[in-house]
């Protein structure tokens, strides 16, 4: 059995991993020997997904998971995992998929996805998370407290939840080898952007936002092939908002993907 009072990410083929192979958390990497580990321990994963170029990764690595006091509650109630996404897409992807499911907004890097350890069914998903309560953001620390504390009294509701999340995400598998999404598929994609469309600052969902291309191309395209207006609507004003905001380059134009 593969011990779980250490780093293993030393001997990782990845730049990525080897920049956390001194951090104090017990990193593993993905494969049947941590799997087997939580499974065996009963603990839920607690998996980070990120890439050496993402700035907030960097942020959460410097801020929680350097920080020998964070790493103790990661090593006492998880089994922790570190994935690079350019290594493992797939897994990306679909935790990716999960978390927009399971936080009805888009997700991004760092990825942040605690597991059930019988089947690696995320039961709760996020992106970054600061070392202290900010910005509507829990504290990492808290949160994990938050998330052990429902994974060991609502197991009953995780479960029931994990059934739904797994119909939801086997849904999403194309349907046809066109690889041309169905009418009904497009449908539900724009109701759920209209339902979390912010009417006064633009873009989906609530801040901290970061700028979606592929969303504003369904929008204009959509508003283009049939009239709509509100999928016209919520395309321009969002980028009228995000042209009036810090992330446009006002000297060189275009948009960056965050500032600072």
């Amino acid at each position: 059995m593969v011990a779980m009072s250490r780093n293993h990410l030393g001997d990782s083929t990845s730049p990525y991993l080897q920049q956390h192979a001194e951090n104090p958390v017990h990193w593993h990497e993905w494969g049947e020997p941590a799997l087997q580990l939580a499974r065996e321990h009963n603990k839920p994963i607690l998996l980070s997904i990120g890439y050496s170029a993402c700035h907030w990764c960097h942020v959460m690595a410097h801020e929680s998971f350097a920080d020998d006091a964070t790493a103790q509650v990661m090593n006492e109630l998880f089994v922790n995992i570190k994935v690079d996404r350019e290594e493992r897409p797939d897994l990306d992807k679909i935790y990716q998929n999960a978390h927009q499911l399971l936080s009805q907004r888009p997700g991004g890097w760092p990825l942040t996805v605690f597991l059930t350890p019988e089947d690696q069914v995320p039961f709760f998903a996020g992106t970054y998370f600061p070392n202290a309560s900010r910005q509507g953001l829990p504290s990492f620390v808290d949160l994990m407290r938050q998330v052990h504390a429902a994974w060991t009294t609502q197991r009953d509701a995780i479960e029931q939840q994990n059934r739904s999340l797994m119909r939801a995400l086997e849904r999403l598998v194309p349907g046809n080898s066109s690889g041309t999404p169905d009418a009904g598929l497009l449908d539900t994609a724009l109701t759920q952007l209209a339902q979390h469309f912010d009417p006064k600052h633009g873009g989906i969902g609530a801040a901290p936002k970061f700028p979606h291309p592929t969303t504003l191309d369904l929008l204009l395209r959509h508003a283009q092939l049939t009239g709509n207006q509100q999928a016209r609507h919520m395309a321009l004003f969002t980028l009228e908002k995000m042209a009036s905001g810090g992330i446009f380059d006002q000297l060189g134009g275009g948009f960056c993907r965050y500032s600072t």
